[in-house]
């Protein structure tokens, strides 16, 4: 496919961009179908499409997991039965195609759920304290005492904790071992409970990709940034499969009620894709998951790309992973590598020092050479890379390594680049995104989160940070996401940040780079579909396609004569809709006398 020109901020050049999807069937949203009756019809709404042949609409009807049609009140009244649920919505109700989060950790959010929530809290003494509670509350001596979110940047000063701060979270755990990760996972706080239990000590060495903190004798402080956070986590307990079924099923619930339909799930482990296969054969995922495995290379391995135990152990890996598989409700192609680490914790890469700490440029979790190696191997057998690249200089050693491979836009590999958080003048004059046909998987959120404290860190290079508009007018595709559970897992939240780059509770006022509406619901839509090869089935509303929807209070508007909305994280999600099925319904009107398809469960909240 093509690769199209960047949106430009007005209605008509929206339709422009959506044009290109119209050579992807013979499909006509205005088509009537046979005159059997849907299972769903919704009338009187307001519905964005992001189909090229019909942009807007007023009802749509769905059977048997697909749409059936779409155009307006009186044209869906042929397909009413007596059987077919009707939703006479007001005409600002907006129901989109159904949002996808195009990166996120929903195995990581469910387990998170019944973590130590650390979000919001402001001292080092404050978290102490809550895991303080935490001991009180755990019965079994000896029990492992996790959780997850707290961020120096909120502290003051904003510093990682210190030996003194290590004693206090001693005293309050009682003998527990604490492990506590930062909101971003790439640094985490243990006590000495826990670094006993993983022999980590002063003698301890430093890890490649990784740094391990020490107060000024040498002693480690309990702070792990990325690499070095394995020395915990290696000798954690492992959650059992049943656990991991457990955690995906809540977690999907979550989100659904907060109108996702799929999520793009990064750095998946073997279990966890045990797990997702026995849910999608039994018909119990209720969103569409699209799975990325985690790097199947072990991590000494990936310092020595050249070595023949690296060559052996690709050869294993040939022979060990079979062909990308897909079910209704689970894809697994996509394979996740970690090339740097984040900006909050300093450990993105950059090309020149950070400038609140210019000894440091971050950190590289593992070589180029890895990524080309991977890559090579992901082109041969038909899986898609995405690697993490925050800073600036893991950008672009990413693409050098994606190009060394073989990556060509005509390729149509849609390998990833998540986060690309900070680019170069360099990266967007050339145009590297789109001459490689490399995706752009970005986190509005992260813009508004990090906002505080990036200037600190980047200096002058924030005029290249959280760059979409800039990477949108270079050619380059994008997608859009959250990172929960970095972030908060709702998508209202994440459309919000694309159009103002602000809090909800902020006085908006949208600067010159953010996105239009349309821009930012096809981030949700329409790419993230493309992102995983899906634009055939998913992303738009249109007669054959899958009937994934997102149904909202409020309307949303394409005109860009028009502000976009500033209350859209208060908008209530009143339907979310996968494969035709209601999976969340903030209607508050009963299914029980709806026929429910095999396979297929509703859940209430």
């Amino acid at each position: 496919m093509t690769d199209h020109a960047p949106f430009q901020p007005r209605v008509s050049s929206l339709l422009c961009r959506l044009v290109g999807f119209a050579a992807l069937g013979s499909l006509v949203a205005t088509a009537t179908a046979s005159a059997q009756p849907a299972d769903l019809v919704i009338q009187n709404a307001h519905v964005l499409t992001m189909d090229p042949a019909r942009p807007q609409a007023s009802a749509i009807a769905v059977r048997d997991h697909r749409i059936v049609y779409v155009g307006d009140q009186a044209g869906s009244a042929a397909h009413i039965g007596p059987r077919t649920r009707v939703i006479a919505a007001s005409s600002d109700t907006t129901v989109l195609p159904g949002l996808h989060d195009g990166h996120a950790h929903l195995v990581g959010l469910g387990l998170s759920l019944r973590a130590l929530d650390l979000r919001g809290l402001d001292s080092a003494a404050a978290i102490a304290q809550a895991v303080g509670h935490a001991a009180q509350a755990q019965p079994e001596a000896g029990a492992w005492l996790l959780g997850r979110g707290w961020d120096q940047n909120r502290f003051s000063p904003p510093e990682f904790p210190d030996a003194a701060a290590l004693r206090t979270l001693d005293a309050a755990s009682a003998g527990h071992p604490v492990w506590l990760r930062r909101i971003d996972g790439h640094a985490g706080w243990a006590n000495h409970a826990a670094m006993q239990l993983a022999g980590l000590s002063k003698k301890t060495p430093e890890v490649d990709g990784g740094r391990i903190l020490r107060d000024p004798s040498g002693e480690p402080t309990g702070v792990l940034i990325d690499n070095a956070m394995d020395l915990i986590e290696r000798v954690l307990p492992k959650p059992t499969g049943p656990e991991l079924e457990a955690a995906i099923i809540s977690a999907s619930g979550y989100v659904a009620a907060r109108g996702l339909t799929a999520v793009h799930d990064m750095g998946l482990s073997v279990e966890a894709v045990g797990a997702y296969r026995r849910l999608a054969e039994q018909g119990r995922l209720p969103i569409r998951i699209y799975g990325y495995a985690d790097d199947p290379i072990p991590a000494k391995l990936q310092q020595f790309p050249q070595s023949p135990a690296y060559r052996a152990e690709l050869e294993r890996l040939s022979q060990r992973i079979g062909p990308p598989e897909h079910s209704s409700h689970f894809t697994l192609r996509g394979i996740k590598l970690y090339l740097d680490g984040a900006l909050g914790s300093r450990g993105a890469a950059l090309e020149q020092p950070y400038t609140d700490d210019p000894q440091n440029s971050g950190l590289l979790l593992t070589t180029p050479d890895h990524v080309e190696m991977m890559s090579r191997w992901a082109l041969i057998h038909g899986y898609q890379i995405a690697t993490h690249a925050i800073g600036d200089r893991a950008v672009h050693l990413a693409l050098d390594a994606y190009q060394r491979a073989g990556v060509r836009a005509e390729r149509n590999a849609r390998f990833r680049i998540e986060h690309a958080q900070v680019i170069s003048e360099d990266v967007l004059t050339h145009r590297r995104f789109q001459e490689l046909g490399v995706i752009a998987s970005m986190q509005p959120q992260h813009a508004v989160s990090d906002a505080p404290w990036a200037d600190k860190r980047l200096g002058a290079r924030s005029r290249y940070a959280y760059a979409w508009r800039s990477l949108l007018d270079s050619g380059a595709r994008l997608c859009g996401g959250s990172d929960f559970p970095v972030e908060d897992a709702d998508p209202r939240l994440a459309l919000h940040s694309a159009l103002w780059k602000t809090t909800p509770v902020t006085a908006p006022k949208a600067p010159a780079d953010a996105l239009s509406v349309g821009e930012a619901v096809r981030l949700f839509t329409a790419d993230a579909a493309y992102a995983t090869f899906a634009e055939d089935k998913l992303g738009r509303i249109a007669v054959g396609l899958l009937a994934d929807l997102t149904v909202l209070e409020g309307k949303l508007s394409l005109d860009d004569h028009l502000p976009p909305p500033a209350d859209l994280p208060r908008r209530k999600v009143l339907l979310t809709v996968v494969d035709g099925a209601v999976v969340y319904d903030g209607l508050g009107q009963s299914q029980a006398s709806r026929p429910r398809r095999r396979g297929r469960h509703i859940l209430r909240h």
